[in-house]
């Protein structure tokens, strides 16, 4: 029997897999990790071989090796989960399963409840922080003698040098009064959400900008109100009173372009026939739901989670990055404006 265990092949190393890819241990230890500085043919015979090999990387060796625990805290202040969520969903995929784990805590809007999770976070050795907020209004920074990375997603840091991961709400904005006029609409009026948002105010300016680029007024003056399908309705209804001539609304949100919906219907305007409507955030439920369902800007949630774990990653390997980057927004169009679709 010890001659049986004594004749058993070893497990391939990851000095085998450099060896059989031609390159050097570090090289290939970056290359199976998904980090920087690896040309994409080196790091795809890396690949090759350690498949050839059958190599399983010891992931407890590895992070004793390199210093880092494999795990990422999320802190987050979206209570409902609706941005957190999909941003989570999207590290997670960056990071790839069994490299890294995230850490979730809901700091539910309070600063000390939220100190309180970095400071859990870090004494468990965490490797970065995403922050995630509610709103893309600034926020306070949580400073520069954390000991790891930190990335802001969705709502910035009031610090230039931190790095903050925002969706394009001026672009959103256009995106939408684009799409409108590409279907043939040109008696466009918008009706936005709370105007304490950053978000209202950055959609309202890309609207204006697109319009102003078709030379093509506004139906009406921009009504501010809140994110709710009551304001939608009232603000469609009164909108209509005056303006019955509308043939596309953009409206600040989903929520808000639901409550369109309902005043359409009653006041017997066939929607895309009559009035084309888009709204932002493609919250899936309520879109999906609508009737008909409803085109929106999708702020692409899951490629900023993908983004900020990439950003961790390049920090780790020393290339820290600061100020803030902004990500397209996409228009996913569905019955509200083209009919059918």
């Amino acid at each position: 029997m010890a001659q049986d265990a004594m004749a058993r092949p070893r497990g391939a190393t990851l000095r085998d897999v450099a060896t059989v890819a031609g390159v050097s241990v570090s090289t290939a230890s970056k290359a199976l990790n998904g980090r920087a500085h690896v040309h994409p043919d080196t790091r795809r015979r890396v690949m090759d071989a350690a498949e050839r090999l059958s190599f399983t990387p010891n992931v407890l060796a590895q992070n004793l090796t390199s210093g880092q625990s494999g795990t990422v805290g999320l802190i987050t202040n979206d209570l409902e989960g609706r941005f957190s969520i999909p941003i989570l969903m999207g590290a997670e995929n960056a990071f790839g399963a069994g490299k890294m784990s995230v850490f979730l805590c809901d700091a539910r809007g309070d600063a000390i409840r939220e100190r309180y999770h970095l400071q859990a976070l870090l004494s468990r050795r965490v490797d970065g922080i995403i922050v995630v907020g509610s709103r893309t209004d600034v926020r306070p920074s949580l400073g520069h003698e954390i000991p790891v990375p930190v990335v802001y997603v969705y709502a910035p840091s009031d610090d230039p040098e931190d790095l903050s991961l925002l969706p394009d709400n001026v672009g959103a904005g256009q995106q939408a009064v684009d799409h409108l006029l590409s279907i043939g609409r040109r008696t466009i009026a918008h009706i936005a959400g709370d105007p304490t948002y950053a978000a209202a105010q950055d959609r309202v300016r890309g609207i204006q900008h697109a319009m102003a680029a078709a030379q093509l007024p506004l139906v009406a003056p921009t009504p501010f109100g809140n994110w709710s399908e009551a304001w939608g309705r009232a603000a469609t209804r009164q909108l209509l009173a005056t303006h019955p001539e509308v043939d596309g609304l953009i409206c600040g949100s989903d929520q808000i372009a639901r409550g369109a919906l309902d005043a359409l219907r009653d006041l017997g305007r066939d929607v895309p026939r009559d009035v084309a409507v888009v709204g932002f955030d493609n919250w899936e439920i309520l879109a999906t739901g609508s009737a008909p369902p409803l085109t929106s800007v999708d702020m692409n949630f899951e490629a900023l989670g993908r983004m900020a774990a990439e950003r961790v990653f390049a920090a780790l390997d020393g290339e820290r990055q600061a100020g803030i980057v902004t990500q397209p927004c996409r228009l996913v169009v569905r019955g509200s404006t083209i009919d059918g679709a």
